[in-house]
């Protein structure tokens, strides 16, 4: 089990790319889900009484380590569709499903 706070792909072992910085109060931990993939998690460092302090975790999504591709979770057990890291954000790699309208207001631009 490895952790890492700086970036989303840093693990360059496996041949993930650098791409995303973790949002504030937030790193990323990547697990071996199967001999060539990788589950990334996203970790919250806010304190909650449930869970008695420690992180809570919520899968950000896989990297394959043969094809170098990233997948969409469907849940943190099954592997989804390939995506582009282009396409994916510091809080998960699944596709953002917007409007025109919602779109003119994700625009980086």
């Amino acid at each position: 089990m490895m952790k890492n706070s700086m970036m989303v792909s840093v693990l360059d072992d496996y041949g993930l790319l650098v791409h995303h910085d973790p949002p504030k109060g937030y790193s990323y931990e990547q697990v071996q889900f199967k001999c060539d993939v990788i589950a990334i998690w996203l970790l919250c460092h806010r304190r909650f009484d449930y869970n008695h302090g420690a992180p809570t975790r919520t899968i950000w999504g896989f990297y394959n380590t043969k094809t170098k591709r990233y997948h969409a979770p469907v849940n943190s057990k099954t592997i989804g569709k390939e995506v582009r890291i282009e396409d994916t954000t510091p809080y998960t790699s699944m596709p953002l499903n917007l409007n025109p309208l919602m779109q003119c207001f994700m625009c980086p631009n």
